[in-house]
């Protein structure tokens, strides 16, 4: 969900250059498939399903753990990072409760097939760990390149199956780094060939010093103060690029790569220095130079990539073009957080977007975003969700309600009805919305005042069509039919609706070739009809049977085929194609409701009751006996029960006496009205 907040994000700003602005887009992709990440991973993946092919016993198993752990133990006392540091934490307590099992199984010779159940769990907890020792052991006999080509192929095509279900529009150009080497190469020669660029063992670094000396160029313009930020820029370098060795063969500190000498267990390519790979940085330069020229208009991605990496691609494109317009504009998309907390991969703290789309519809995530401020950081949360079903479901009601007065039959002339004060000012309203929706989106396309103002002007428009009816006359067709026209055009600019729909969300899913809703909303209509006649019917002969029918058909068997029917007294009941997961929904949550309301009428009654029968049986103690039980408190009473001394035999205080009279006099009335009940009969 975290690439889904980039990508998202630059699908909107690019649907509304395009759609809105009506510039002409073209947008190129790059992926990368080669960097020390991913040379890492695959390298480890390859050698743990070697090892898991191998099938080590269970006593080897867990030796190698025990090694694997040690060497564990101290990367993670070296880890000063609280939130990696709370994440290796896991991995080794995860290791130690599958360990364990296993350890006791062995011991106790239990059955081979609960040691293989207890060694399978152990294999699965301790990946990592035996992924990291594997790597250390035998990384460097890993020489065959396909081995680093597969794992970020499959993970491409996971990325492409996403982004359609995100329903994210393709690249117009999508370059991969793996099949642009000879022209990265070409890349880094001329570099080299402009003065900004040295050969250090084998290796091609950036001389950030000279090109930051030179008149036409500055080094780092995005983010200044990052300068000799270590930390940063070995990141940018990549884990397996900042060993001792490595960093020496630099002119400064500040330097980057731009083409590594490969070692062994990396994957190479031949070059004028040797066998080797490009750089991180290098690799987004070559492929979009070469597809989009000395410079772009756009350049986008997330905001953790303004340093070093858009500033390193920034420089060495300059130094390349010799230029110092490689990129006019660069949009950053804010990060993304789970309910507060910073979401990233290496912490194993995300939620991928598959699990997102079980939870949440494409349009729901996409409108969550929408209602928040693209190069901001949004918060994905249950409220940040349940926010934007809301925004869904408020709009997806005003289309349903405008298709319902659309269908009202008419002929030609009638659809054009006189325009009173009302119809009057909702069209300057509307037209008022469309002015501050066209300066919200020229103002750094802030898509949030967007939804805003759309949303007022829905709240306008139902205002609008309740007073209509509340005083029986018929809403402004034309109007309406405008306002829910310019509101769908709006969404489907935004990816929020993909179909050829007039107005509305689509029924019964993107997929379908036929218009469900035309199809089938004329026989509901007759349907509708002849239920209402029914039920005129049923009231006046007083037939309950035929109106319990009636709501059956409309709170339970409808409701299944996707349909809700809404009865207004005194008006044409609503007819509505809504999803029926939704509806579903609403009828589990109105049932809840009138349960909930049943339990605490239920409650209350019995409440009710207790409380009678409690002053019943207080009315039922005669006066003279209502202080006698309680002996904890009173040791001697006068001949009408009252009492006189406390436990102690001390006699007792004017004051306590005053107040126990009151509660005497009370209850001989309260005794009394007891005695009468009795007479009447009326105490049970």
């Amino acid at each position: 969900m975290g690439h889904a907040r980039s990508y998202i994000s630059f699908d909107i700003l690019r649907r509304i250059l395009r759609d809105y602005f009506k510039y002409d887009v073209f947008y190129c992709m790059n992926i990368t498939d080669i960097d020390d990440k991913i040379i890492k991973r695959a390298r480890q993946n390859y050698l743990f399903e070697r090892y898991r092919e191998n099938k080590a016993a269970p006593d080897q198993l867990l030796e190698d753990v025990k090694t694997a752990s040690e060497l564990f133990s101290v990367k993670l006392n070296e880890t000063t990072d609280p939130d990696k540091k709370q994440m290796l934490e896991r991995i080794q307590n995860a290791v130690k409760s599958a360990f364990d099992p296993l350890q006791e199984a062995v011991q106790a010779k239990l059955s081979a097939e609960e040691i293989n159940r207890c060694r399978e769990i152990l294999l699965e907890e301790a990946k990592d760990l035996l992924s990291d020792w594997l790597d250390t052991k035998f990384g460097s006999q890993v020489t065959d390149n396909s081995i680093f080509s597969k794992l970020p192929k499959f993970w491409e095509g996971e990325f492409h199956k996403d982004m359609e279900a995100l329903n994210v529009l393709p690249p117009d150009v999508l370059t991969r780094v793996s099949e642009y080497v000879p022209e990265i190469v070409d890349f880094v020669k001329k570099i080299v060939d402009n003065g900004y660029g040295y050969v250090s063992n084998g290796s091609v670094y950036f001389d950030t010093m000279k090109f930051d000396s030179s008149e036409k160029h500055s080094y780092a313009k995005l983010v200044p103060e990052a300068v000799g930020d270590q930390k940063a820029l070995q990141e940018g370098e990549g884990d397996l690029s900042i060993s001792a060795d490595r960093l020496s063969e630099k002119h400064s500190p500040n330097d980057f790569a731009l083409w590594k000498s490969s070692k062994p267990g990396e994957p190479s390519w031949d070059s004028p220095w040797g066998k080797g790979r490009p750089g991180w940085h290098i690799e987004c330069s070559a492929m979009a130079g070469s597809i989009l020229g000395e410079s772009m208009d756009i350049h986008g991605g997330g905001f953790d990539l303004r340093f070093p990496h858009h500033d390193n691609e920034l420089a060495q494109s300059e130094a390349y073009f010799e230029n110092d317009h490689w990129v006019r504009y660069f949009l950053h998309a804010g990060h993304l957080t789970i309910a507060g907390c910073k979401m990233s991969k290496s912490l194993k703290n995300f939620i991928t977007i598959k699990d997102a789309l079980k939870k949440h519809t494409a349009r729901q995530l996409r409108l969550a975003f929408l209602m928040h401020s693209w190069k901001d950081t949004l918060d994905y949360s249950n409220n940040t969700m349940e926010s934007a079903i809301q925004y869904e479901k408020f709009m997806n009601e005003f289309f349903l309600n405008v298709k319902d007065i659309l269908r009202a039959p008419t002929d030609v002339t009638g659809q054009f009805q006189k325009w009173e004060n009302q119809e009057a000012e909702l069209n300057r309203n509307f037209y008022n919305k469309k002015a501050a929706i066209h300066e919200a989106l020229c103002d750094n396309i802030d898509t949030r005042s967007v939804l805003e103002e759309m949303r007022s002007l829905v709240s306008q428009s139902n205002s609008y069509i309740a007073a209509k009816k509340a005083s029986r006359k018929v809403p402004n067709r034309l109007l309406l039919e405008n306002i829910s026209s310019y509101l769908t055009q709006m969404l489907k600019i935004f990816g929020a609706i993909e179909s050829d729909d007039t107005i509305g969300f689509p029924v019964g899913g993107n997929s379908q070739n036929i218009n469900i809703e035309s199809t089938v909303m004329p026989y509901l209509q007759v349907l509708s009809e002849f239920r209402e006649g029914v039920r005129q019917i049923a009231r006046e002969k007083k037939v309950t049977e035929v109106l319990q029918l009636s709501d059956a058909l409309r709170d339970d068997i409808l409701p299944e085929l996707g349909v809700r029917f809404e009865d207004h007294e005194g008006l044409p009941t609503v007819v509505k194609l809504v999803d029926k997961d939704t509806l579903l929904k609403e009828r589990e949550e109105k049932k809840k409701i009138e349960e909930e309301k049943k339990r605490k009428k239920e409650e209350a009654a019995r409440k009710k009751q207790q409380q009678e029968a409690a002053k019943l049986a207080k009315m039922k103690i005669p006066p003279h006996e209502m202080f006698k039980s309680e002996h904890d408190k009173y040791s001697m009473f006068d001949e009408n029960g009252f009492p006189t001394h406390d436990t102690e035999g001390k006699e007792l205080s004017k004051g306590q006496i005053k107040k126990l009279k009151k509660l005497y006099e009370t209850q001989e009335k309260l005794y009394k009205e007891y005695l009468q009940m009795v007479q009447n009969g009326s105490a049970n």
